[in-house]
C-alpha cells in the first residue's frame, strides 16, 4: 500500500509536539505528500483547516499519529467502522504500538514515502450491551474490554460463558477480555501471559481473583464471550480501552467478539515485537 494522502494526529499535551509536527509536515511536502491535519493538532501548530480524525479516516490513505500508546488507542476509538492503518511516531518511552522514536522522524517519513513499512493485521475487539429487547451499537477496542466496580472498592461478581457454554463465575476486583495486541497492557499487570500479535486468539483474565484457581483462559478469536453481571447489590462498569466507563444495569449481557474489519498497525522493517517485548521488559537473557 502506497499512501497518498498523510492524516497527522498528535498529542497536544507533550512537550515540543508543536515544533515536532510542523517538522514532520514539512517533510512529507519535501516528498510532495498531501498532508491533513486533525483539528487541536493544527491549532498548536499554528496551522489552520484542522479535521476530525473521523473525518480523517475519511480522506486519508494513512494516519500517523505523534505521541504514545494511548494515543493511538483513543485515534483507533474515535475511527468506528472507517479502520485505517496507523503509523505511531512515539514521544516519550518507547510503547508496544508505537514504531518509531520522534527522534527519527526523518527516516520514520522516508520510510512511509517510500513504501518500506510493513504491517500488522490486529485484532479489534467488538462489544455490544444488551438488556432485555435493548442492544447498543458495536463499540470498538483495540486493547481491551474491562468488567470493574470503578471508583468503589468491592469485589464483582460476573458469569461468563463462551459459545454458549458456562465458564465460571469469577469473583474479582475486574475481569478482562483481551485482545492479541491488549495482551501486554493491563491483562499483563493482572498477570495474563504475553500473546503474539497475531495470534489469532483472544484471552480471558480476572484481576486478583478471590478464587486462587481462577486463571488467565486463551479462547480462539472466533469464540463468542457473554459476560453477565450477577450481583445483584452493586453496579458494574465496562471500560474500553480506558475510555469513560459505561454503567451495566442489572441483568445486562456484554457480548464480546472479534469485529470484522482488523487494524493495519505499522512497523518498521528492522523492528519486531520481540525485539519490543526484549527491550520494554528487559529480557537480556540468562545471567548464569
Amino acid at each position: 500500500m502506497h499512501p497518498k494522502t498523510i492524516g497527522l494526529v498528535a498529542h497536544t499535551g507533550k512537550a515540543g509536539v508543536a515544533d515536532l509536527v510542523n517538522a514532520v509536515a514539512e517533510e512529507f511536502a519535501r516528498y510532495s505528500m498531501s498532508i491533513l491535519l486533525e483539528k487541536e493538532t493544527a491549532a498548536i501548530a499554528g496551522r489552520e483547516d484542522g479535521q476530525t480524525v473521523p473525518e480523517l479516516g475519511n480522506a486519508t490513505d494513512l494516519l500517523v499519529v505523534v505521541g504514545g500508546d494511548g494515543t493511538i488507542l483513543h485515534v483507533a476509538g474515535q475511527l468506528g467502522d472507517n479502520i485505517k492503518p496507523i503509523f505511531g511516531l512515539n514521544v516519550g518511552s518507547l510503547g508496544f504500538l508505537t514504531c518509531a522514536n520522534s527522534n527519527a522522524y526523518r527516516e520514520a517519513v522516508e520510510c512511509i514515502a517510500k513504501d518500506r513499512i510493513n504491517f500488522s493485521q490486529r485484532t479489534l475487539l467488538e462489544a455490544r450491551v444488551r438488556l432485555g429487547e435493548k442492544q447498543t451499537g458495536k463499540m470498538i477496542a483495540l486493547n481491551d474490554a474491562v468488567l470493574s466496580r470503578g471508583e468503589l472498592s468491592r469485589l464483582v461478581l460476573v458469569r461468563a460463558r463462551v459459545n454458549g457454554e458456562a465458564l465460571t463465575e469469577f469473583n474479582a476486583d475486574g475481569l478482562i477480555v483481551a485482545t492479541p495486541t491488549g495482551s501486554t497492557a493491563y491483562s499483563l499487570s493482572a498477570g495474563g501471559p504475553i500473546l503474539d500479535p497475531e495470534s489469532g486468539v483472544l484471552v480471558i483474565t480476572p484481576i486478583c481473583p478471590h478464587v486462587l484457581t481462577n486463571r488467565s483462559i486463551i479462547v480462539a478469536e472466533t469464540s463468542i464471550i457473554e459476560i453477565e453481571a450477577s450481583d445483584p447489590d452493586y453496579p458494574v462498569f465496562l471500560t474500553l480501552d480506558g475510555r469513560p466507563p459505561i454503567h451495566i444495569e442489572r441483568g445486562s449481557i456484554i457480548t464480546i467478539r472479534k469485529a470484522k474489519k482488523t487494524l493495519p498497525l505499522a512497523a518498521l522493517p528492522d523492528v519486531s515485537f520481540f525485539s519490543v517485548v526484549r527491550q520494554k521488559l528487559k529480557w537480556s537473557g540468562s545471567n548464569v
